[in-house]
């Protein structure tokens, strides 16, 4: 889905976004954040008003050409106003359980199109003198990489605050165009996007077809182990229904060097340890609410990008898609994680991310009117290509800053809609690993027993990995300790057979694990 960020009209992959969205179900990537000490929401526009000059973007609003000829474009909005754009709320109770709370409602409504598509809310009174940020971005604008490099833009990467130079704001002049031009010049774009489509197309199979031959052949046995289930149908879990909203969000944190040291003594990739807990949460998630996982797959939809380096803060979207399809009934960590391992790294052979970007580039040959007639009541049909969508982004390894406040947590956000009603999003911050749920608060119920089960998940693959948590410090009498007496008549104690199969049970928990009880996290 490439997108030239020099041009004024929106590639067909960032339409798409636009075309699919209905009331009650945005499509916006989005974060929130959480900030030391408190600032308010007047320094707070001042300074993102100071940064915008870099981001002429973002002074722009979507505009549809008559009978959707052709595909959106990106015009000035003639009443910004940034007031519109950064908003303030307090918090009654100040606790992490009502910033969810309102998150949920924040990230459920959809932004209004007649001004640029993004917003900050500014959430104050958070307990422990912190302030939280939530901030939204239409998908048509901004992918997660793209997301990534605007926060770079919009803060510090010190506390020390720096006078900004004053910016005139960077406008694309452009006059308004009468119905008729507008349709004529829809017209034409559409015309020469399908063109640019095809030449591409046909570079991209070629090259491909050049790595493919470069990179071999696969083992018989592991192309026919793999490619059934690589084919087979996506099975509905129970939270694979038509989503309605509202919606509600959660959280977890787990620290990159725990995650690292798992990768180093297991093997596979970061992503690969990330993909494990996941899925080790959702069997638990399904199994509570009823679902069976025997002979189960799970099928995420992991993006992975296309970018290179160069266009890293480049707006729109640059991905494609993996298809990552793991069995839900390999209860051991370590086997699950090389499960997921070979799945992630035949797919990478296969090229699949490429053919998938092939082939949803022909979605781009359908016409803009009829894209935009049925992208609406697409989202409507009982169609589950995936179970769940899963992102992972790298972000920033050292603190990012805004107005001087360091930005302490950073939890990522990834759209729910249509039988995707529970989604996953990751994102690496400052030395930690930020996992974000997103849900309907129906189909998907008490979501943050999520939480407890990827925290659950990977302990148990810490353990199963051999690696163990440092031991708490006790904490020193003050009461003089007595000389040990000699138990010259105290008879020998006796240890149950039961304890000692209570201890080796407790010990392989981590190879044959039981159903967990609901709410039950150790």
């Amino acid at each position: 889905m490439k997108n030239g960020s020099n041009s004024d009209r929106l590639a067909w992959g960032d339409a798409l976004f636009l075309y699919l969205e209905r009331e009650g179900m945005p499509l916006n990537i989005a974060s929130v954040s959480i900030f030391e000490g408190d600032f308010s929401v007047e320094d707070c526009r001042a300074f993102i008003a100071s940064k915008l000059p870099l981001l002429p973007r973002y002074y722009q609003r979507v505009v549809t050409p008559p009978l959707n000829v052709g595909f959106p474009s990106w015009e000035n909005d003639p009443d910004f106003d940034i007031c519109n754009h950064i908003r303030e709320i307090s918090l009654k109770n100040g606790s992490e359980a009502g910033l969810k709370t309102l998150a949920g409602k924040i990230l459920g409504k959809v932004m209004n199109r007649q001004r640029p598509l993004w917003d900050l809310t500014v959430v104050r009174g958070l307990k422990g003198n912190r302030t939280g940020l939530i901030v939204r971005i239409h998908h048509c604008l901004a992918d997660g990489i793209a997301g990534i490099g605007l926060m770079n833009i919009l803060m510090d990467s010190s506390p020390e605050l720096r006078p900004v130079a004053n910016r005139k704001k960077i406008r694309q002049r452009r006059r308004a165009q009468d119905p008729l031009t507008q349709l004529l010049d829809g017209l034409l774009s559409a015309y020469s996007d399908v063109v640019e489509r095809v030449l591409t197309a046909e570079s991209s199979i070629a090259s491909m077809g050049e790595r493919i031959a470069a990179g071999g052949g696969f083992p018989a046995e592991e192309f026919s182990e793999l490619l059934p289930e690589l084919s087979a149908p996506t099975e509905r879990l129970f939270f694979n229904v038509t989503y309605q909203g509202p919606q509600n969000v959660a959280w977890v944190k787990i620290p990159l060097a725990d995650i690292t040291a798992v990768r180093e003594r297991c093997g596979g990739k970061h992503n690969d340890v990330v993909l494990t807990v996941i899925t080790a949460a959702v069997r638990r998630y399904a199994e509570v609410h009823g679902d069976s996982i025997k002979g189960r797959l799970l099928r995420m939809m992991v993006p992975v990008s296309v970018r290179d380096a160069e266009s890293a803060c480049e707006l729109g979207n640059r991905i494609s898609l993996l298809p990552v399809t793991i069995p839900l009934d390999i209860r051991p960590p370590l086997k699950l994680l090389a499960a997921v391992r070979q799945r992630t790294e035949f797919l990478k052979r296969a090229h699949i991310a490429e053919l998938v970007g092939l082939a949803g580039g022909l979605v781009g040959f359908t016409p803009a009117p009829v894209q935009a007639l049925v992208g609406p009541v697409a989202s409507l049909l009982p169609i589950t290509p995936f179970n769940l969508v899963c992102t992972n982004v790298r972000g920033p390894e050292a603190p990012l800053y805004l107005i001087g406040h360091k930005m302490l947590d950073w939890y990522p956000y990834v759209p729910v809609g249509g039988e995707m009603t529970l989604n996953c999003a990751t994102l690496s911050y400052n030395g930690m690993s930020y996992f974000g749920f997103s849900g309907d608060v129906n189909a998907a119920p008490d979501l943050q027993n999520l939480e407890k089960f990827l925290d659950l998940s990977f302990k148990e693959l810490q353990h199963a990995a051999g690696i163990r948590p440092p031991h708490k410090k006790r904490a020193k009498s003050k009461k003089p300790v007595e000389p040990a007496r000699t138990p010259s008549r105290v008879p020998p104690v006796s240890i149950a057979p039961s304890s000692i199969v209570a201890e080796r049970t407790q010990s392989t928990t981590a190879e044959e694990e039981a159903v967990p009880a609901p709410l039950a996290a150790d």
